[in-house]
This record gives structure tokens, C-alpha cells and sequence, in this order.
């Protein structure tokens, strides 16, 4: 890091290097990658952290992520002007043909981000707004982004969350999660059988780059009682067709 910057631009070289690491990292690290003495990147943290644009680990006091603000912040930017109208177009018109719910998320760390979302008529429904961000393991989108991942790096982004059970049918175990990821890798398709919220499934299908890199998802929301499974599973075309649309709006 060059000594010239301003201190509202080293400190945004911190949030750049956090955003960028596939761990939580330590003061030490932060100070050996950056160059920078111990004291300084404290007193930048600090400010981060206290303005939620970073917080703690949760697996430890003394290493650090970025924080929802910044995640939020992240969302707004992707979704910029002409940019977010051609995608919540394609979603609109996707919403029109299935009858169903559907957003565009990436994968943030091992958080799901949600981009756009575009609602059905139904009035049975789930507050994920853009910028709102679920853990990766229990929903369709987020275990398509940890199947396509090498088995160590996922395994390791994993370790550093819980693998929390907000239903019964979430995937807690780490084999049986294995094999479910590995099955998803090879059809390209992630279920999520109600292992987020009860009543409720979804269906996610990738979006790649041109080198075949999965970089975001487009997912449908169906309730049990009145969509089921077998129904929601006849929508993969269609949401394999707005994918390839969404994939134009990333600019490779």
C-alpha cells in the first residue's frame, strides 16, 4: 500500500482486502498483507467495525469479515440504474410465466445476497429485500454456490459458520451435505425441500460467466400448499432460459 494515500483511503484498502479473502483475518495478517503497523489498522478497524461495515467472526473475538452495511452496500451497487431495470425486467417477465416468486442472488462469504426479487401475486410472503443475506447451507441458491466451489475451500468457508438448523429438513450434517452439493454440481440444479422455511421450497439454477464460472443464481419461491415440488421442478427450463438473459447483464 503506498504511504501517500489518505486514511479514508487506506481504510477503504482494508474493506477491499476483507472483501476479497476467503477467511476471516486476524490484526496480524491484516498488518503483514497491507503493510501497514499494528496500531493504524486497529484504529481503522475500529472505525469499520463501528460503523458496521466490518464485524467479528463469529468463530472468534479476534479476526474479522465485512459487515452487513457494507453488504448492503455491495447490493446497491450491482443493482445500479440500467443495469438493475434490464434484470428486474427479465425476473418481471419471469414472475409473469411461472406465477411464482423469483430473485437473483450471489454468494458473499458463505451468506447468500439477495440482489433483486420480484414477488407474485400470492399473499403468503418472505421478507428478503435486496440486501438481505441467508446462510448458504440452508437454501437452494447458497448450496448451489457451495457445490461448485473445491471441497477443501468449501469445507473451510464452512467451518467458520454454524451449520444452523432452521428446520428440520436443513442439512446440518456435514456428509450428508457433501453429497447433496455433489449431486447439484452435476445437474445444475439445487432444491431447497423446505430447509429454509417450512411450507415453503424453492428451485435454483446458475448463472455463468463465459468461462463456465458460476457467479450468481436465479431462484423460484413455491408454497407447499398450493405449489408443489413436482410442479415447481416442470419451471427449470424457464428459469435455465432467464438465466442465460441475466448472465448478459454481467458485462463479460
Amino acid at each position: 500500500m503506498s504511504e501517500n494515500e489518505t486514511p479514508t483511503l487506506k481504510a477503504f484498502s482494508l474493506l477491499e482486502c476483507l472483501a476479497a479473502s476467503d477467511h476471516a483475518m486476524s490484526l496480524t495478517e491484516l498488518a503483514r498483507v497491507m503493510d501497514l503497523p499494528k496500531p493504524s489498522i486497529h484504529r481503522h478497524l475500529a472505525a469499520l467495525e463501528a460503523g458496521g461495515l466490518i464485524i467479528r467472526d463469529a468463530g472468534t473475538k479476534h479476526a474479522y469479515t465485512i459487515g452487513p452495511r457494507l453488504t448492503r452496500l455491495s447490493s446497491t451497487v450491482l443493482n445500479h440504474g440500467d443495469v438493475q431495470r434490464q434484470r428486474h425486467a427479465i425476473l418481471k417477465g419471469l414472475v409473469a410465466d411461472i406465477g411464482q416468486t423469483c430473485n437473483l442472488t450471489m454468494l458473499v462469504k458463505s451468506q447468500v445476497l439477495y440482489l433483486d426479487r420480484m414477488e407474485s401475486p400470492s399473499p403468503l410472503r418472505l421478507d428478503l429485500q435486496p440486501g438481505t443475506t441467508v446462510p448458504a447451507h440452508s437454501c437452494a441458491s447458497g448450496k448451489l454456490f457451495l457445490s461448485k466451489m473445491p471441497k477443501d475451500k468449501r469445507h473451510a468457508l464452512l467451518a467458520q459458520t454454524k451449520l444452523a438448523a432452521l428446520t428440520p429438513n436443513t442439512l446440518t450434517n456435514i456428509d450428508e451435505l457433501d453429497a447433496e452439493l455433489e449431486r447439484i454440481n452435476v445437474r445444475n440444479v439445487s432444491i431447497d425441500n423446505e430447509e429454509f422455511v417450512l411450507g415453503i421450497t424453492c428451485i435454483a439454477v446458475p448463472i455463468f460467466d463465459d468461462k463456465q464460472n458460476c457467479i450468481a443464481a436465479i431462484a423460484m419461491h413455491g408454497q407447499v400448499a398450493t405449489t408443489p415440488l413436482t410442479v415447481s421442478l416442470s419451471f427449470i427450463p424457464r428459469l435455465q432460459t432467464a438465466a442465460q438473459e441475466l448472465a448478459k447483464t454481467f458485462g463479460f
